[in-house]
């Protein structure tokens, strides 16, 4: 396993701003993602949005009641269950 495999992934962070709340988080792997969805239930999260390249199977979080959004681009906020592009409002 490489060095970079073995590192500690970074804590979640929440940001609220008016009715929309972000968790920034890491890239899951299928090793970590019973970790990870416990994480995402702890903040009650519905919508996931997928920003980068996939790195865990998407079925076991749909499972537990959230949804997966799969993005090409990273213009995108979620509030509550709307989903925003951020283009239209520049």
């Amino acid at each position: 396993m490489g060095r970079l495999a073995n590192m500690n992934r970074p804590a979640a962070v929440e940001i609220a701003y008016e009715c929309m709340r972000f968790l920034i988080t890491h890239n899951p792997t299928n090793a970590t993602l019973n970790k990870f969805t416990e994480e995402l239930k702890k903040f009650e999260v519905n919508t996931l949005v997928r920003v980068c390249d996939a790195t865990y199977d998407k079925a076991p979080v749909e499972k537990e009641g959230i949804q997966v959004l799969v993005r090409v681009d990273t213009h995108i906020y979620v509030c509550a269950d709307t989903c925003v592009d951020f283009r239209e409002h520049q």
